[in-house]
């Protein structure tokens, strides 16, 4: 099964959490879970990296095969958007990644339940 990583969980990791990168050894080391992460999700990492972090980032990043978007996935996000937006406050990011695993059959990883309100989503807290 795919084990999409949220955006959280990759930025704990690269500022050095410990619980970042324990988790994700077990995921990675495990047999029941391939790690993928979301294309918005990647984005949100490399659009803010700093010069001096890019090579270790993009290493890191490395490790995660990224899902694409496309205009079925685009249309089912926004669909789950408008239902959870302004009770959730989900944002697009998070409704895109909840698109894709619906559509793909993943879970998410994350560490805030709340940005993934909806029953048809598998998510995971992390830690």
């Amino acid at each position: 099964m795919r084990a999409y990583i949220d955006t959280d969980i990759l930025i704990w990791h690269l500022r050095g959490e410990r619980k970042a990168l324990n988790f994700l050894r077990r995921l990675r080391d495990g047999e029941d879970f391939e790690l993928w992460t979301g294309v918005m999700q990647r984005a949100e990492v490399v659009f803010f990296v700093r010069p001096e972090e890019e090579e270790s980032t993009l290493l890191f990043l490395s490790q995660f095969k990224t899902e694409s978007i496309n205009q079925s996935r685009i249309d089912e996000a926004a669909l789950l958007y408008r239902k959870w937006h302004l009770s959730h406050g989900i944002d697009i990011n998070d409704a895109i990644l909840a698109a894709t695993a619906m559509q793909t059959g993943g879970r998410i990883f994350c560490l805030n339940r709340k940005h993934y309100p909806m029953s048809e989503v598998l998510v995971t807290k992390a830690w």
